[in-house]
């Protein structure tokens, strides 16, 4: 049995198709999208037009989309700089799979926020957990060495590096490695994330794999439910090394299955979306 994946709210899905198709990638334009044509384009993955206008007045008043016009001086939204910059962040993450191996080591994030201070200790703690974190002591975070340029990237820009120590070494003991591992993060849950997005997307694939020509508002369709459901997955799943995980970790295979949906679809959606833009 697995778990269900999460459900694709309006807001997740405008942000991923803002990280897919609204940054002048795949041939689409750059500057803001017409929110009649924004309205069209959440429409062909079930969000109705009162929840895309909701959503992105919470966007706009989060700071990740901003009011402009189009060259033809319709209104629409554009992302901040701010949302470029994350979405250009989680672009490693969410589109490639570092290779990590047991002796690249790891990084420790050692931790210490003053009371009065602990809105930023629970920021602190979000953040550590979303760059693939894992607790091995109190205050004390543990990530594979590979993602300290992020980390300390992600610090900085959030001003929470003055709290923060960062260290990189090895394993010592006094047990396997593997079985700290098992106790830094909860494996179990990952796993269950991994076979619930198979559970959704293989099959999906299976029928693509089968499909000639592609259509471009179904490849649309598939690929943003697809990349909306993934892109949450590399952030919880700090890609330990192989020899670490169980002989049956299901997070290569579904890594496999996104990477070839998107070779499959993106392209092809980003025709209906410039479509969808006219």
């Amino acid at each position: 049995m697995t778990d269900q994946q999460p459900p694709h709210t309006p807001r997740s899905l405008i942000v991923t198709f803002y990280g897919a198709y609204g940054r002048g990638t795949a041939g689409t334009p750059a500057g803001p999208v017409p929110i009649a044509a924004l309205i069209r384009l959440l429409g062909a993955v079930g969000v109705d037009s009162p929840s895309v206008r909701s959503a992105v007045s919470r966007l706009k008043r989060r700071g990740l989309l901003v009011s402009g016009r189009t060259a033809d001086g319709a209104a629409g939204y554009g992302l901040s700089e701010a949302a470029r910059q994350l979405l250009d962040d989680g672009d490693r993450r969410i589109y490639g799979r570092p290779a990590t191996r047991p002796g690249q080591g790891w990084l420790l994030a050692v931790f210490s926020v003053p009371e009065q201070e602990r809105h930023k200790r629970h920021l602190l703690r979000s953040r550590l957990a979303r760059l693939g974190f894992g607790t091995a002591a109190p205050g004390v975070w543990i990530a594979p060495a590979h993602v300290h340029e992020e980390t300390r990237h992600t610090l900085e820009r959030l001003g929470l590096d003055t709290y923060v120590d960062l260290f990189r070494g090895r394993h010592l003991g006094f047990e396997p490695t593997t079985e700290s591992v098992a106790r830094w993060w909860d494996l179990d849950a990952l796993a269950r994330q991994h076979r619930a997005f198979l559970e959704t997307h293989e099959p999906v694939l299976r029928r693509w794999s089968r499909r000639r020509p592609v259509p471009p508002e179904a490849a649309y369709r598939d690929y943003l439910l697809a990349l909306d459901s993934w892109r949450r997955l590399p952030y919880a799943d700090p890609w330990l090394p192989t020899a670490l995980l169980p002989a049956d970790w299901p997070g290569g295979r579904a890594a496999r299955v996104f990477a070839a949906l998107h070779a499959r679809l993106r392209d092809a959606g980003a025709h209906f979306v410039t479509m969808g833009l006219t």
